[in-house]
């Protein structure tokens, strides 16, 4: 070989150029650029006007005597002298006045406000402060625990606002605003962008998460705060601070106003969430290599071996059908992979659950899946936690129309036992209609013991929101004879 031919195989090479060694997808788009400002996205009119629809929350718990379950410390000496308890004894405790602090958004300018459940939950007195420093008493007009969304309402007359935007049109990198209230400092905003969507963190005990996450620094004080786009709207309810140390750590989530608009009316309009359930048990495939290990079966194997058998790298796998739910009504079988709800994509549970919870008992879906390692759509019918598509009503206690009262210890003594309810006064109602008299002491109610009254409406609320919404309640009358009575809960 010639230098010359040395020369020139060097020469060919440099002039080689880096596309034309690695192909570019020719369908990328370009990022959009200002050629005309050339400046950076200005955010102050959107904090502007934001700061003013912004609240401060103080909800205080007053001081309240509890009755407590404590050990008997000589049970195990001496036995259960007395019988009944168990080896456990009653005492009254007195707790202290507790003060917490939050932050809610102005939605109507009537003084409905949108904040988390977690601010003002077990409050016995709310009162919100504005930006210019007028304060109103608020009373709590509905709560949805799944959610972590809660509506208050303070009397006020042309309160400012935030225009409500569309969640679903945020993109990952678009700049937002958080607003709040954070360590008792009053109308802070902080700005970041949009970090991931439909983000689910296991937080809220098996509810509804699909959450926005952002930079922006979001801290204690900041929950029910607003998460506004660099338009001034409304694309999300500040709710979650994800630290090891409880301060800010680089991350916040927020509610996204897809999910909060229909929530919120539904407290506002029937006093309770119309929830639409789709009726299946799954689990998201490719979402997290955390997951995709972990073992389904005994036989070991993992979520990413079920889903190279089913030919699928993201999705819902339907591991299981709910018998009388939405899905055991269409063409929804086990082991399919649902990819996708109205023309929206579904790529993990958090989709799913976002694209659903927009929807009320009785809307009509259409659910994209694979089957076989083929797509297919298939439309549903949406039903309730009931199995049904009707309208579902706020249940109080009143419905019962009766009484109760703990157990005074007297009676308790008289006729060893260690705790129980007794009705104390009946009228018109579902117990009247069980046939339940005055002086039945209530021992259970579905198996589950009554201890203070709070129990019973604990109970009393799971049964109403149950597909049978039937409460069974056993027990004893004061003269030793034993009931057993089954209370209807449903509503016209």
């Amino acid at each position: 070989m010639t230098t010359y031919k040395l020369l020139q195989s060097n020469d060919s090479a440099k002039q080689t150029s880096f596309n034309e060694i690695f192909q570019q997808n020719p369908n990328v788009k370009m990022a959009a650029f200002d050629a005309i400002n050339a400046q950076p996205v200005d955010l102050t009119q959107a904090a502007e006007n934001s700061l003013h629809a912004v609240v401060h929350i103080r909800s205080t718990q007053e001081a309240k005597t509890q009755t407590v379950d404590v050990r008997d410390p000589f049970a195990e000496i001496f036995g259960d002298i007395f019988g009944g308890g168990g080896g456990r004894q009653q005492r009254q405790i007195q707790s202290q006045p507790r003060v917490g602090f939050g932050s809610g958004v102005i939605i109507s300018k009537d003084g409905y406000i949108v904040t988390n459940n977690h601010v003002i939950e077990g409050a016995d007195e709310i009162i919100v402060k504005l930006n210019d420093n007028r304060e109103y008493k608020g009373r709590i007009i509905g709560t949805d625990p799944s959610t972590d969304l809660a509506l208050v309402k303070v009397e006020g007359d042309d309160l400012p606002t935030i225009p409500v935007g569309d969640s679903e049109a945020l993109k990952v990198g678009e700049w937002v605003l958080a607003v709040g209230n954070p360590f008792n400092l009053n109308s802070t905003v902080t700005a970041g962008i949009v970090s991931a969507k439909a983000r689910s963190l296991g937080v809220y005990n098996k509810g509804i998460e699909s959450f926005i996450q952002t930079d922006a620094a979001i801290n204690q004080g900041n929950s029910g705060g607003a998460l506004v786009n660099a338009k001034g709207e409304l694309v999300g309810i500040n709710s979650v601070l994800s630290s090891p140390t409880g301060a800010y750590a680089g991350y916040g989530f927020a509610i996204p106003t897809s999910i909060m608009t229909k929530v919120i009316a539904d407290l506002k309009q029937y006093g309770t969430v119309q929830r639409a359930l789709l009726g299946i048990s799954g689990a998201p495939i490719g979402s997290s290599l955390m997951d995709d290990k972990q073992p389904i079966d005994k036989s070991g194997k993992t979520l990413g071996d079920k889903a190279k058998e089913l030919g699928v790298v993201e999705g819902v796998w339907v591991r299981e059908i709910v018998d009388g739910g939405s899905a055991a009504g269409a063409d929804i079988k086990v082991d399919d992979v649902i990819i996708g709800l109205d023309n929206k994509k579904v790529k993990n549970m958090a989709d799913l659950q976002e694209a659903i919870a927009k929807h009320r008992p009785g809307d009509k879906v259409s659910v994209k899946l694979i089957r076989d390692k083929k797509e297919k759509s298939v439309d549903v019918t949406l039903k309730n936690e009931q199995g049904t598509t009707k309208i579902v009503k706020e249940a109080g206690m009143e419905i019962l129309g009766a009484a109760f009262k703990e157990l005074p210890d007297d009676l308790k003594k008289q006729l060893n036992l260690g705790y129980g309810l007794q009705v104390t006064g009946v009228s018109s109602g579902k117990m009247d209609d069980a046939g339940v008299r005055k002086g039945f002491i209530i021992l259970k109610a579905n198996d589950q013991p009554m201890r203070k009254v709070s129990d019973l409406e604990e109970v009393m609320k799971a049964a109403v929101k149950s597909p049978n919404q039937v409460m069974f309640l056993t027990g004893v009358f004061p003269s030793g004879k034993r009931g057993y009575f089954a209370v209807d809960l449903t509503q016209e």
